[in-house]
């Protein structure tokens, strides 16, 4: 049985966990399961369960307090309208609307897809570098260090205790930060045989091309992390790690101990159905 599960750290300092069954999509039709295709969905559920998870968590520091109200569904939807909306925008139409406009100067399409490449890899790494800067947003960089401990010690078979997981590494080969590099590298070869149409359509294909890279990536890294023991494969993934250095951080043992309590809880799900 497939199963997600959310650890929070209420006010109160209890730990709550949440855990829930993934009822995967692609379970449910075979062509949902092809290559490239698989990414796609996989990309689909990953966010659902994403912004549910944030949503837990949010609602757990608001559930001890009588003067706040839970946050319902219509605000987390226009929520993730509004990102995804910045995401597109910033990450795609920006870079494509840039370039466009010394389009005329560059006179050739290879140059123009690879200085767009350039410029929407530029924007990813410097907000990511922006946004690692904010305090508030530390904390959250420290747990999802925390989660690439805790990963690293499962995987090693090592004993699931604060004291063990935090001497691993907190950079991870199957991070999201990796396959969000890996997307904006790929998106510089999805884009390269659409030449140089009027902008509109230059827009429209960036938009529309979002799945196509999404899939593309997602094999990618499924690839390397079935090769991941190989030197050149680790050369290849070796950008995504070191960003990594941006968007985690070094936790604390009782992140750690809310990081394992997330995972103890999909484990005891499944040993109960072994």
């Amino acid at each position: 049985v497939s199963t997600w599960a959310v650890a929070v750290r209420k006010p109160d300092e209890t730990i709550q966990v949440t855990s829930e069954p993934i009822a995967s999509w692609a379970k449910r039709h075979r062509i949902l399961r092809f290559p490239v295709i698989r990414g796609v969905v996989a990309l689909g559920e990953s966010l659902k369960i994403g912004f549910k998870a944030l949503a837990i968590s949010a609602n757990a520091q608001l559930a001890d307090d009588e003067e706040e109200e839970e946050i319902g569904g219509f605000m987390w939807g226009f929520t993730i309208f509004l990102s995804l909306l910045l995401a597109v925008g910033l990450f795609f139409v920006v870079p494509v609307g840039l370039t466009s406009l010394i389009k005329d100067t560059l006179g050739s399409a290879i140059l123009f897809w690879l200085v767009e490449g350039l410029i929407r890899t530029a924007i990813f790494i410097g907000y990511i570098a922006a946004i690692s800067r904010l305090p508030d947003l530390r904390r959250v960089f420290e747990y999802h260090g925390a989660e690439h401990k805790t990963i690293s010690c499962y995987e090693a078979e090592d004993e699931l205790t604060p004291a063990r997981a935090k001497l691993y590494s907190r950079l991870h080969p199957r991070c999201g930060t990796s396959f969000l590099l890996i997307v904006m590298v790929l998106a510089i070869f999805v884009f390269a045989p659409i030449g140089l149409p009027a902008w509109y359509w230059l827009v429209v294909s960036r938009i529309v091309g979002i799945p196509l890279i999404a899939g593309l990536s997602y094999e990618v890294i499924k690839w390397a992390g079935k090769n991941r023991r190989k030197r050149w494969v680790r050369a290849i993934m070796w950008p995504g790690l070191m960003l990594q250095n941006l968007t985690t951080r070094e936790p604390d043992e009782e992140e750690l101990a809310v990081a394992i309590a997330s995972l103890e809880a999909v484990l005891e799900i499944g040993r109960a159905h072994v």
